[in-house]
């Protein structure tokens, strides 16, 4: 604690100490305290609470236009002073939350997250860690999620923020990959006024802006080794450090760490912290990916028209037979992203209401060539191909005994779309 009594005192402390907070008399011997924060004296960093008399409220609004957190008018109660330091911290917060929702990182996705039977062992775990959650409170260990891209990893982070004790509490997400290296650490931790060459002001980092929520550290595997470290001691002491500051600030960030290869594999390849990773892998979910997911396929498919369709105003949209055929046949390397996608590249430019994806092509062919009688040629009336499909189905299973992996391993396919088609078959019966 800094005790001065007048503006030059004051402005000699603050030239060569940082301050967490600073309580400021308006009217000094010589001078009046204004002088001070329009001049810019107090680090961006510090909340500032000025006192003022009763009859000195125009000056004390003036004070915070000019920066000041929050006043206190004289005499005043000493257990009002920390209310106000903490109104100050969080209008910081609430500051460096509201800059980086509108910056380039913002997510904007609101999609909700769609479990289905694929993910009812995940959904298990979760159910788990929430309760779990609710009864430490404080000082939640960390979180892994590992998929391939597009898989929903930052939706499922956003779900447990949700559904978790800290709902109503700042979420914040960053995809680390996007993160200079040079900026990683100032962005996550924060710096004081000078601490580098163009620390022209001092910022809070975005731990410190999520502290009471929730952070999403997007493709952590891309941070540098350094501040891998220093997420590692926010993890295990959950103190921070800004750059160029002197001492360590208490933060309570829950924080969820997601990345689309496996951190073990960059433990391996020396690019990852092993101490770090097994911090993070106290608490670990791996999200399949939707090629994996059998016929939730098709129900996250029409969960995803439906919500689509509603956002561009259209009614009564649904798959043709073919396109839930493509829909199950094709490998979406992209995932439920790219199913997204394409579910509203074809609905845009849909003449009807039902979608064939034919973007998709045709599933790809997997028998050997010269398979069919060169001599055959298909009859002008009485054909379908989905006769053919069935025809193939059958001789394959009789040949196998009606081993369903045997017969989609000899024609290529995946199990869940045979037993799609069978059931289609049965359902025509």
């Amino acid at each position: 604690m800094t005790e001065v009594s007048t503006i030059e005192k004051a402005r000699a402390a603050l030239s060569g100490l940082y301050f967490d907070f600073a309580l400021v008399d308006l009217h000094l011997p010589d001078g009046e305290a204004l002088e001070l924060l329009r001049e810019g004296a107090f680090s961006e960093n510090t909340g500032v609470v000025v006192m003022t008399a009763f009859g000195g409220i125009k000056d004390a609004v003036e004070a915070m236009r000019q920066g000041a957190g929050d006043y206190l008018t004289k005499p005043f109660e000493p257990d009002e002073l920390p209310i106000a330091f903490i109104r100050c911290r969080e209008k910081r917060g609430i500051a460096r939350r509201e800059e980086f929702r509108s910056g380039e990182h913002a997510s904007g996705e609101s999609a909700e997250l769609f479990f289905g039977e694929s993910l009812s062992a995940i959904r298990g775990k979760l159910d788990m860690i929430l309760s779990s959650e609710r009864r430490l409170e404080k000082n939640l260990p960390p979180i892994l999620i590992e998929g391939e891209t597009g898989t929903g990893k930052s939706l499922l982070a956003g779900w447990l923020h949700r559904q978790g004790p800290r709902g109503s509490r700042p979420f914040i997400k960053v995809n680390c990959a996007a993160l200079p290296e040079a900026l990683a650490e100032s962005e996550l931790f924060g710096h004081e006024r000078g601490a580098f060459t163009d620390a022209r002001t001092a910022r809070i980092g975005l731990f410190e802006a999520a502290d009471g929520g929730t952070l999403l550290l997007d493709d952590i595997g891309t941070l540098a080794p350094t501040s891998q470290a220093k997420v590692l001691a926010v993890v295990e002491d959950h103190t921070i450090r800004r750059l160029g500051a002197t001492k360590e600030i208490g933060v309570d960030v829950r924080l969820i760490a997601a990345s689309n290869e496996p951190l073990s594999d960059l433990v391996k390849a020396g690019s990852f912290r092993e101490d770090l990773y097994h911090r993070l892998h106290l608490l670990h979910l791996t999200l399949p990916p939707l090629r994996e997911r059998g016929l939730d396929i098709l129900a996250l498919a029409k969960h995803l028209l439906e919500r689509i369709a509603r956002r561009h105003r259209l009614k009564d949209m649904s798959f043709s037979p073919a396109g839930e055929s493509r829909l199950l046949a094709y490998g979406w390397p992209g995932n439920a992203r790219e199913l997204a996608h394409v579910i509203e590249g074809e609905l845009i430019f849909a003449r009807g209401h039902v979608l064939e994806l034919e973007s998709l092509g045709a599933p790809p062919p997997h028998a050997v060539a010269g398979w069919r009688n060169p001599i055959w040629r298909v009859p002008e009336e009485g054909f379908t191909i989905d006769s053919v499909i069935n025809d193939l189905i059958d001789e394959v299973l009789r040949e196998t005994g009606h081993n369903i992996s045997a017969t989609a391993r000899r024609l290529g396919v995946t199990r869940e779309f045979l037993r799609y088609r069978l059931n289609q078959s049965k359902t025509r019966e």
